[in-house]
């Protein structure tokens, strides 16, 4: 039977002959592969093509998240908060917290929550603003940079080994191709809400 496309509401069927389908789910062992085939089971009109996507990226980032970055979680910080910190370095100048909300994909809330406990630790320093009192400006302390400069080539060689499962060239396809998707939600996730 031919494989249907997306969006016609059947499911691809394996290929004959060599029990794979075309997208590897049947190969695949992983968790979603069984899931896509309880529900295969259960309810074969069903295109199940997208969930073997988000479904994969949603496992691969709790999986990620359970890992609690071992050199970030040894230097007692959480991811989110390593982000707000490699925003003040990356961008190289202060930042208000609305600047930061923009930059780490944060809530507001999350945000103030997250200076706190780094103005605390001594990692970041508030200004006030000379023509405005409710705006806040942002930096890092030396303290805070020290920090973050080295922390980064061991956050990058952590990421790297959990990256290692796949070669060079299929790390670089997906990352283009995780590119590509995130570009399209970024720009359209408002069209995409129902």
């Amino acid at each position: 039977m031919p494989a249907a496309g997306p969006g016609t509401g059947a499911r691809r069927q394996p290929d004959a002959g060599d029990g794979t389908d075309p997208r590897g789910a049947a190969a695949r062992g992983d968790t979603v592969a069984s899931v896509v085939r309880q529900w295969q089971a259960v309810r074969p009109e069903l295109d199940t093509a997208p969930m073997e996507i988000i479904g994969r990226v949603n496992r691969c980032a709790a999986l990620l998240q359970q890992a609690e970055d071992a050199p970030l979680r040894r230097a007692g910080l959480t991811r989110a908060e390593f982000d707000l910190l490699g925003a003040l370095r990356r961008t190289g100048h202060e930042l208000t917290p609305g600047e930061l909300v923009r930059e780490t994909f944060s809530s507001g809330a999350a945000v103030t929550k997250r200076v706190k406990h780094l103005t605390e630790r001594g990692l970041v320093e508030r200004r006030g603003d000379a023509r405005d009192r409710r705006v806040a400006h942002l930096r890092l302390t030396e303290a805070g940079r020290a920090l973050v400069d080295g922390i980064m080539p061991e956050q990058l060689a952590y990421e790297s080994a959990v990256l290692s499962a796949l070669d060079v060239d299929r790390q670089g396809e997906l990352a283009v191709l995780l590119g590509e998707l995130l570009s399209r939600l970024e720009g359209h996730m408002q069209a995409l809400r129902i």
